[in-house]
């Protein structure tokens, strides 16, 4: 039986297969949409956290955050 790797624990073999088809532009682009996704809902939830703050100090919490891996 062949070691299993991080990755064989995440995905199953239908998503696996689907994500191997892609080309690396595809898979790259799949990932930053994630990743604008998760800011974009860190951000929400620091607004409405913090309905007072300006949206200065809501980007910079959001990139602190999403950066030392407080969210």
């Amino acid at each position: 039986m062949a070691a299993r790797t991080f990755s064989d624990t995440i995905l199953d073999d239908r998503m696996a297969a689907i994500l191997r088809g892609k080309s690396p532009a595809e898979r790259l682009e799949m990932a930053f949409s994630m990743w604008a996704f998760a800011k974009q809902l860190v951000r929400d939830f620091i607004r409405a956290a913090h309905p007072d703050w300006s949206d200065d100090a809501i980007r910079r919490e959001t990139a602190r955050g999403m950066s030392h891996g407080a969210f």
